[in-house]
């Protein structure tokens, strides 16, 4: 039981600390685009931001996802790379839908990586925001000055 916990916990922080990193450098780069970005026209703009956020995200999620099954892999758990990024990423979303279940003495990791998605849902939702919402503001207020 406790070495479940200790490789879900390292696993959990891997994955916070990665979406952390990777927002931190999504706001880097979008900071230095900030004059441009909050020029009219607007809509294309956010557009583009909204399409790369959502691209940056996947890409975060897809690092954890990986870094799941290929640790229940190393474990042992699944021989083949498809049932364990399967079973990852049913995890992750919630769905449980039961059709691959863990051992027995692994079952702890199942719900670590579950309680990994949720938590990876909830700071990319907290990313979206963060990144639309002060660039809209920005532009609202440019516009209200300049009209």
């Amino acid at each position: 039981m406790f070495v479940q916990i200790a490789i879900g916990s390292m696993l959990l922080v891997f994955s916070i600390m990665t979406a952390g990193i990777s927002f931190w450098l999504l706001e880097r780069r979008l900071g230095g685009l900030r004059p441009w970005l909050v020029r009219a026209p607007h809509a294309p703009k956010l557009m583009l931001v909204l399409g790369v956020t959502a691209l940056w995200v996947l890409l975060q999620m897809t690092v954890a996802v990986w870094a799941w099954a290929l640790t229940f892999m190393a474990l042992g758990v699944f021989t083949a790379l498809e049932p364990s990024v399967y079973f990852t990423l049913v995890a992750f979303t919630t769905l449980g839908f039961g059709d691959i279940l863990l051992p027995v003495e692994w079952r702890l990791l199942g719900g670590m990586a579950a309680l990994n998605g949720l938590l990876n849902i909830g700071l990319v939702t907290a990313a979206l925001i963060e990144t639309m919402r002060p660039l809209r503001l920005q532009q609202m207020a440019i516009g209200d000055r300049d009209t």
